[in-house]
């Protein structure tokens, strides 16, 4: 008996082509023509599943940014209470960078050039993630669990320590003297950033 296939499916090719192309290219440097011919398709056929480059663009952030969502509701499904909970989400958004290099680019190019959707569906999208996080980190406080800090600026540092150091990976090359996406490089980064969050934000005896 023959196993299913597993090949990706023509709209997957193309979200994957595209992801690449946009992060390497940016949004007005990549054309649906490239793309078409990278997949080996016609591009009547790439129109049929998006009808517009900008469609397309809409489809690729969107679908990583769902990917991100889901990360963040498996990392909360513990118990949600004092450093824990910050440590695992932690893990996650560096587990998710890591093993997303193109989507980081593409984030930063979004956030560089003002993208076509990036003050509405990403904002719709990540704002009640802010949101709950923000709430999160001031129960804590407010319980005695975790430092106090404005618990918005503190969700951006953690942010900016996680995405910066791999969007600005080609740049540090120099300063250590070795690959800062190795595997061993991205675990000490990885430690590092948590320890100093840790040192920072974690009450003494709270989980």
């Amino acid at each position: 008996m023959a196993l299913p296939s597993t090949a990706p499916s023509t709209k997957e090719l193309i979200l994957s082509v595209a992801l690449r192309r946009f992060a390497d290219h940016g949004y007005s440097s990549t054309s649906l023509t490239d793309i078409a011919e990278e997949v080996v398709i016609r591009k009547p056929s790439l129109l049929h599943h998006f009808s517009t480059k900008e469609t397309l663009y809409r489809a690729v952030l969107l679908e990583s940014f769902v990917d991100w969502v889901d990360l963040v509701e498996e990392a909360t499904a513990g118990p949600k209470e004092g450093w824990g909970q910050v440590e695992r989400v932690m893990r996650a958004a560096f587990r998710f960078f890591e093993e997303h290099p193109e989507f980081v680019q593409l984030v930063r190019r979004e956030a560089l050039d003002g993208g076509p959707i990036l003050e509405a569906e990403l904002t719709m999208l990540l704002k009640p993630l802010f949101e709950r996080g923000a709430a999160y980190l001031e129960r804590e406080m407010d319980a005695g669990r975790l430092r106090r800090y404005d618990a918005r600026q503190l969700l951006l540092t953690g942010y900016g320590a996680v995405l910066s150091y791999l969007s600005d990976a080609p740049l540090i090359v120099g300063l250590l003297g070795a690959d800062p996406r190795s595997p061993a490089a991205l675990a000490a980064r990885r430690e590092h950033v948590i320890a100093i969050l840790k040192a920072a934000v974690a009450v003494d005896g709270t989980p």
